[in-house]
C-alpha cells in the first residue's frame, strides 16, 4: 500500500522541475547571516506558493498532499493517507520507521539545494479518515550529512 509514498521525493522534484533555487531571486555574494536568513526566508516562501498552485493533488491511490505552506525557513508539507482498513496505531507502529528513512532520503536527494540553503522540510502525514496525525518528519540539512556524509554540502 504504502510502497507508491517512496516515490514522493521524486514527484515533488518534478513539481519543482523548472523551479531551482538557483532560479529564485537570491544573491549569490557575501551576504550577513541575517541577510541569508532573509533571502532564505523568501526562497521557502517563493517555493511554497509555487508548488501549492495545483494544489490537492493525487500523489498516488492511497495518499494526497493538501497543502505547502512556508513558516519561516521551513516549507511544510501536509499530505492524507487513505489507510484503508488499517486503524491509526497500527500504522504509525508499523510504518514510522520505513516511511521516515524513505523520505528523508529521498528529500536529500531532491531538495539538496534547498538543504544546502538550510531551508527545513516538514512532512505531515494525516489519516484520511480520522484526520489524526500519523507521521511528522523534520528534515533538515544535518539529516543528509549523517546519511550521505560530510561531502554533502559539496557535491552539487
Amino acid at each position: 500500500m504504502y510502497k507508491r509514498i517512496l516515490y514522493l521525493p521524486i514527484l515533488m522534484s518534478i513539481l519543482t522541475q523548472g523551479m531551482s533555487v538557483s532560479n529564485l531571486p537570491v544573491k549569490n555574494q557575501d551576504v550577513s547571516p541575517k541577510q541569508l536568513q532573509k533571502q532564505n526566508k523568501q526562497v521557502a516562501q517563493l517555493a511554497a506558493e509555487a508548488e501549492s498552485k495545483n494544489l490537492p493533488q493525487f500523489v498516488d491511490k492511497y495518499t494526497k498532499i493538501i497543502s505547502i505552506k512556508a513558516v519561516n525557513t521551513t516549507m511544510v508539507y501536509t499530505f492524507e493517507i487513505n489507510t484503508g482498513s488499517k486503524s491509526d496505531n497500527t500504522v504509525i507502529k508499523e510504518d514510522h520507521t520505513r516511511m521516515k528513512k524513505a523520505i528523508t532520503q529521498g528529500i536529500c536527494k531532491s531538495a539538496r539545494r534547498f538543504m544546502n540553503a538550510q531551508i527545513t522540510k516538514v512532512y505531515i502525514y494525516k489519516s484520511a479518515i480520522s484526520k489524526k496525525e500519523l507521521f511528522r518528519f523534520n528534515i533538515k540539512e544535518s539529516d543528509c550529512i549523517e546519511i550521505y556524509g560530510l561531502n554533502y554540502r559539496s557535491d552539487l
